[in-house]
């Protein structure tokens, strides 16, 4: 700031000097993570973590992967600050999610025929926890499948108690009814967020899942 309000030479001599600091430093900071990621993957290696191992492996290979925390909003402008992107976020979702204009039908128009179905058993319990797989972010709840699986027989039961009682209720808990929703960037411009409507959805999928 200096030198653009005062281009004289001390002030252009004060800057080259900030700018040789600067480098040096990140090149200080890169030397260190990489000698972290060298001796990670070395200790993966002698206790055979090979997981943790080829992800560290992939990940070194691809290098230095910054992060886009910039989106845009529906007038096609620059957002940075946290909130304003979770708003712009919020919006589209609420587009994308709630339909309007579909006629509510009253409860009298509609008729179904629901076949009676057994509550589950404990054994159908056992078989769906042993189909769960490792690895997988946990929900809200943050207990990863991990947990659920290591507990067996006396996790298995418990959870099959609440959903039997949830199955004679018919009614889901709030916290059921929450989701968690990750934006995955595939190709295209990381800034184009898809704000600007749902209607717009189906051109712009390429660029989101």
């Amino acid at each position: 700031m200096q030198w653009l309000q005062d281009p004289c030479q001390s002030n252009m001599d004060n800057l080259n000097s900030v700018r040789r600091e600067v480098s040096r430093y990140f090149r200080n900071k890169k030397k260190e993570y990489l000698r972290a990621k060298i001796e990670e993957l070395e200790a993966n290696s002698k206790i055979h973590k090979n997981s943790d191992l080829y992800r560290g492996i992939n990940e070194f290979k691809k290098g230095y992967q910054p992060r886009c925390n910039i989106v845009t909003d529906e007038k096609v402008d620059l957002v940075a600050d946290s909130h304003s992107i979770l708003v712009s976020w919020r919006k589209y979702f609420s587009e994308l999610f709630n339909v309007h204009g579909v006629k509510d039908f009253g409860q009298a128009e509609i008729h179904t025929a629901e076949p009676l179905v057994a509550e589950p058993s404990p054994f159908e319990f056992e078989l769906a926890i042993g189909k769960l797989k490792s690895h997988k972010s946990p929900g809200i709840d943050e207990i990863p499948e991990e947990l659920i699986n290591a507990g067996s027989r006396t996790i298995c039961g418990e959870i099959h108690k609440l959903i039997t009682s949830i199955w004679k209720k018919e009614k889901l808990p709030e916290e059921w009814k929450e989701s968690i929703i990750v934006p995955i960037h595939k190709k295209g411009v990381k800034q184009i967020v898809i704000i600007i409507g749902a209607f717009q959805f189906a051109k712009h999928l390429q660029n989101f899942i």
